[in-house]
């Protein structure tokens, strides 16, 4: 059963421009869910609609079956960690995290009790003292964090949190974001526009496009089976050959037979696979074969990557580089059914 549900959500913010079309999203308690996509996709939006700062023109947002839809969000109990950190410079630490409590007219024990026990979860408890200014960017993250956290929200909301950190720090930050969230059990709504950083870190991933959800799933699930041309070019698969459903498999506008052990349903497809999964065919190989000229060649270390010209279109491969091929030359190319994937174009 879903903790979190967006259903059906529209956002216009002019009479021309919608941002969300009918958005449904489901997260289970104890979570962590992302939101990528490129600039301009919807997922900010997206968190803004749960965080209360948007209403939505249509549809409903809810946490444990109650309508948050039009609860103002100063009364939705909910943490939100920013790029920007928005740590008030003239307070120490402690008084950042102790914020909230106080807004909340917490007994000073109480308050006391919960900014130590969420400062020591943080990794925190010897910069209590401290001033903003004085510490790193990691660690000033990790304060707006420990302030989002100690109100013990119903639900954490991160917008782009890692993105002001160089990358060494972001790696470490969304390690210490996992180890958190996990600790504590709290359900998480993550936005990022990395994918490396997304996948790291999620249980589910939604990955959005011009304000739908295009997939939602597992990372693992996205990485190695994306469901449309719009998800396999975003993470990354560079190879796509336009292929229609026929008789004895599915064809390209040439004629070559190709079969895939994953089968979808539709007529029209992409089908899309890895350059280190391509491989040179064997002699007396037919089914998933297309043949083409090698282009330029790129020495990587341990492997050659070849831009091979063939009927289907532009190939970029992967071959050991004790497996050298000459440009110009013809191959063969073989993209096994196992590795082949089809995408909904």
């Amino acid at each position: 059963m879903a903790y979190m549900e967006l259903k059906d959500i529209d956002v216009r913010y002019d009479k021309k421009k919608q941002v969300l079309k009918g958005l449904n999203l489901k997260v289970k308690e104890g979570e962590l869910v992302s939101l990528l996509g490129p600039s301009g996709c919807g997922k900010t939006t997206t968190l803004r609609v749960v965080a209360g700062f948007i209403e939505p023109q249509n549809g409903v947002f809810s946490i444990g079956g109650d309508d948050l839809t039009k609860v103002p969000v100063h009364k939705r109990n909910f943490g939100i960690v920013f790029q920007s950190y928005a740590l008030f410079p003239h307070l120490s630490v402690y008084d950042n995290v102790a914020f909230g409590l106080k807004m909340r007219n917490r007994k000073t024990e109480e308050i006391d009790q919960k900014v130590k026990e969420i400062l020591e979860i943080c990794g925190l408890t010897e910069f209590q003292s401290r001033f903003p200014q004085q510490m790193s960017g990691g660690q000033r993250q990790r304060v707006a964090l420990a302030r989002a956290l100690v109100i013990e929200p119903k639900l954490l909301l991160l917008d782009e949190p890692l993105s002001n950190l160089d990358a060494k720090l972001r790696i470490n930050m969304r390690m210490e974001i996992k180890r958190i969230q996990k600790k504590l059990g709290i359900t998480t709504l993550f936005v990022t526009h990395d994918q490396e950083e997304c996948f790291s870190i999620s249980d589910k991933v939604a990955v959005m496009n011009q304000g739908v959800i295009e997939q939602f799933d597992t990372p693992e699930q996205i990485y190695q089976r994306p469901e449309t041309e719009f998800v396999a070019r975003f993470i990354g698969f560079e190879n796509f050959l336009p292929l229609k459903k026929g008789k004895n498999g599915y064809e390209t506008e040439t004629g070559e037979i190709f079969t895939v052990e994953m089968e979808r349903n539709g007529t029209n497809f992409m089908g899309t696979i890895r350059p280190e999964d391509i491989q040179v065919a064997e002699a007396g190989q037919t089914n998933n074969v297309l043949e083409g000229i090698i282009g330029v060649r790129t020495f990587l270390g341990k492997t050659y990557q070849y831009e091979v010209l063939t009927g289907g279109g532009k190939f970029l491969v992967n071959r050991p580089a004790d497996e050298s091929y000459e440009e110009g030359k013809k191959i063969r190319l073989y993209l096994p059914e196992t590795r082949l994937i089809l995408v909904h174009r």
